[in-house]
Formats: C-alpha cells, structure tokens, sequence
C-alpha cells in the first residue's frame, strides 16, 4: 500500500489493527489459558458444584479476566523489546505487529495491566499482590532474564504456568496430585522453550541473545531436552496411578508414546522448518492436555473432598 506523501507510516485500514493487536497479544493463547482457567475450576476444585455456580462466579470470572488482560500486556511487552528479533525469526508475523504503531502498543500495555491489577484488587488484596508481582515479573523476563541461559529458560517456564498457579491461590487448595501435574507442566514448557530457541537460534546469533543453543551447541542442547522430556516422563507415570485423573489417563498414554516419537524426531532433524514442526506437536500435547480436563472422574474428586470435610 503505498505511503502518503509526507507520512513516514503507511495509513492501514482499521481492520489492519485489530489484526496486528490480535497477533501481538496472541488472542489464541489467552483464549487457551480462559478455558484451562475454567476448566480446572469446574473439574478439580469444584467438583461438588454446578456448573453454573462456577461460571457465574464473579470472583472467578473477574481473577480470569484479570489474568487475561496482564498476559496479554505481556505479550506486548516481550514483542516490543523483540522487535528486531521477530524480523528475523518471523518476518510475516512482524509484519503484521507492525500494524500496531510501538508507542501505542506502550499505551495498551499500560493499560491493560492498571485494569488487570484493579480487577484483582475488586477479588482481594492477596489477588492483587499476586498480579502485581505477575506484572513485574513478566517485565522483568522481556527486559533482562530471557537474554540470559538458564534463567531466561526457568523463569519462561514459571511464568507460563502461573496463570494456573492464580487459580490454586483463588481456590486455596493444593494437593499431591496438582503438584505432580504441575511438575509435568512445567518439564513440557521447558522443552517447549529450548526447541523455540533452536528454531529461532538464526535471531538469537544474530543479536547476541545469550540462549542455550547459542552458547552450548546444538548437539548439547538436545541432550538437555532429552534429560528434560525424560524428567518429564516420570510425573507421567505417576499420574496414572490416580484414579482421580478418570479417563485422562488415555491423554497420558498418549504423551508417553507422543514423546519418544518426539526424541526420535529431535535427534534427526536440523532445520527451522522440522524444528517447527516439533514446537508445534508440544503446543498441541499442551493444548489438548487442557481439553482433557473434561475426562477427569469427579466422583473420585468429590469423595475425596467430602473425605476432608
């Protein structure tokens, strides 16, 4: 489209924008996040209660909004110091975040976390530490930690699973079984993470990202995520053990077949392309591991919380 004269930007359609903060707030991965969020409420910490009740719970709905509108900030933030980067790893979709100009995306952030925070202070005021310390740390990530190895890894991991950590606070329950789930989590991000940094390692020599491909190798790196999905195998088994998990149990299994393919294929493949192809099966084991929720047996649930009572 051609750029009017006197105007460095080109005058995009309105429609042009929403595109673009759709693509920099990654509108399908919050989506995803939303349906965990209500998902784990409905079979897990309310298994005794309607469906309804849950949905309609102000409170609830108001922690999920919340944390809808903080990772969405987040999003904006780590695409606005990774500008340069996503040039290079991701012309297309840079160009697309390009529709949205980066002094208002600056604005957008801003106001999304100030009425994400005062959301979760209408909760609690422990709601609102928790999501002020969310907010920080995720600046904190995009800033400074995910430029360097193993924090930037740890700490990419930690925050991906803190929008389900929210919903444990809001409950005020944790048991054995959420833990082992949560290890299990937090090892597949991992993996997740590491295949992410070696097909967009081109970005990463390119400005000087201290990430573990660039400074360890390939061929090292694939042994870390070997170690890592085998770490990750372990909770696995685990959790086939409870009866609570019902018939999820047949997502599990698939897992466990899914990630010694997964192996195989990691220690034949070099390019970004494959390695792509690899990212994309764990994000597809990730989401359907939230869509498997609705399997879990909430009798077994329901007993063992009337057990407690």
């Amino acid at each position: 489209m051609a750029t009017p004269k006197g105007n460095k930007r080109a005058q995009y359609p309105p429609y042009y924008f929403l595109i673009g903060l759709l693509s920099v707030m990654r509108g399908y991965n919050i989506l995803i996040v939303v349906i965990a969020q209500y998902l784990t409420s409905i079979f897990i910490f309310n298994a005794n209660e309607s469906v309804t009740a849950v949905i309609f719970d102000v409170d609830l709905f108001l922690t999920v909004i919340s944390t809808s509108l903080v990772i969405a900030a987040g999003y904006i933030i780590n695409d606005f110091y990774d500008t340069e980067l996503d040039r290079i790893n991701k012309p297309l979709k840079s160009r697309i975040d390009n529709f949205v100009p980066q002094g208002l995306k600056l604005k957008i952030y801003f106001l999304c976390n100030a009425i994400g925070f005062l959301l979760s202070f209408v909760v609690s005021w422990r709601a609102a530490l928790f999501f002020a310390s969310y907010i920080f740390l995720i600046w904190l990530y995009s800033h400074k930690l995910k430029k360097r190895p193993w924090v930037g890894l740890v700490s990419a991991s930690s925050l991906a699973m803190m929008p389900f950590f929210v919903i444990f606070v809001y409950h005020k329950y944790i048991s054995e079984l959420i833990i082992i789930h949560a290890a299990f989590l937090f090892f597949i991000l991992s993996v997740r993470e590491l295949v992410k940094d070696l097909e967009n390692i081109q970005g990463a020599f390119a400005m000087n990202y201290r990430k573990i491909p660039v400074i360890y190798g390939e061929r090292v790196t694939k042994r870390i995520i070997t170690i890592l999905v085998l770490f990750a195998l372990n909770p696995v088994y685990l959790l086939w053990g409870y009866p609570e998990i019902g018939a999820m149990k047949y997502y599990f299994y698939l897992v466990f077949f899914s990630l010694f393919i997964f192996l195989l294929l990691l220690w034949k493949v070099q390019s970004k392309k494959a390695y792509g192809f690899l990212h994309n099966i764990l994000k597809f084991l990730i989401v359907l591991g939230v869509f498997s929720l609705f399997l879990i047996d909430t009798s077994v649930l329901i007993s063992r919380i009337l057990e407690k009572i």
